[in-house]
């Protein structure tokens, strides 16, 4: 077999490619970046973040949420239910009619349940979490997917460290991370070029998803999920994560520094686990 001649390749123009600001390594200045799940401990962070390098922000999340942790002034808010087709449709319909196509989408939609070996886990306990996270995730790119490919976009979806070893308690949570995974994957598949889909895999972050999740419990008085002592003591970091150590990562997917990234899942957790 002859080999390929470098001079040959099919190469695209420079034109073509986003342009890499690399002292800024997440969207360029005046993209709309959309937060799913925008009122939650992480959502919160990226949209600050976001506004604080420029970007135009719009945020979606349950109304609950909302009036817990409204979004700063001047960010659009569409409320919705993602579990629920026909709210998501209303949403990003919303959406387009008055805030146009974003640059890149963040889902950060899901919750855990309360720790319950499978075998005594009720069906309707099972149904719960699996909707929160990957129907959730599934409507979510099924409405958003035509806007993103407008401006040959971006997604960054939401799965955890967990999707990848489990945790006694946390099956249902754990099947649907991993299914997120594998609907990146997918997704990076269907609609490249013209759209990047990568996930974040997070471990252990200090917010309220540790004592239920933002809009779901009271989260001053709820008690913790488990003790994080364990945890803080395996991890080479000595620490669990704090907002700001997963918002650097979701930013960069997001932007041009990222422009051949697709497909793939970012492991966020000070070393403790290492795929």
């Amino acid at each position: 077999m002859t080999p390929m001649n470098p001079r040959t390749i099919d190469r695209p123009p420079a034109h073509a490619l986003p342009a890499i600001d690399f002292a800024r390594l997440g969207p360029t200045r005046g993209s709309r970046l959309l937060v799913a799940g925008g009122c939650g401990g992480i959502g919160r962070g990226l949209v600050a973040a976001a506004l604080e390098t420029g970007l135009e922000v719009a945020v979606m999340d349950l109304p609950a949420s909302a009036e817990r942790h409204p979004a700063p002034e001047g960010v659009p808010f569409f409320p919705l239910d993602a579990t629920v087709e026909s709210s998501v449709q209303a949403a990003f319909a919303d959406l387009a009619a008055r805030w146009a196509a974003p640059d890149a989408l963040v889902n950060l939609i899901g919750y855990a349940n309360a720790a319950i070996p499978l075998a005594e886990l009720a069906t309707e306990g099972w149904d719960d979490v699996i909707g929160g996270n990957v129907r959730s995730a599934f409507l979510i790119a099924k409405s958003a997917m035509a806007l993103l490919r407008e401006r040959c976009g971006a997604m960054v979806l939401a799965s955890s460290g967990l999707g990848f070893r489990g945790m006694p308690g946390y099956g249902p949570y754990t099947a649907s991370k991993a299914a997120v995974v594998g609907m990146t994957k997918t997704l990076a598949f269907e609609n490249a070029p013209e759209v990047r889909v990568n996930a974040v895999a997070p471990g252990a972050v200090d917010t309220a998803f540790q004592v239920g999740g933002t809009g779901r419990v009271d989260e001053d008085h709820a008690p913790m999920r488990h003790d994080l002592g364990p945890l803080i003591r395996a991890n080479p970091m000595g620490r669990i994560g704090v907002v700001d150590d997963v918002v650097g990562p979701i930013l960069f997917l997001c932007g041009p520094a990222a422009r051949w990234m697709s497909g793939q899942t970012l492991h966020i957790n000070g070393g403790g686990f290492t795929p």
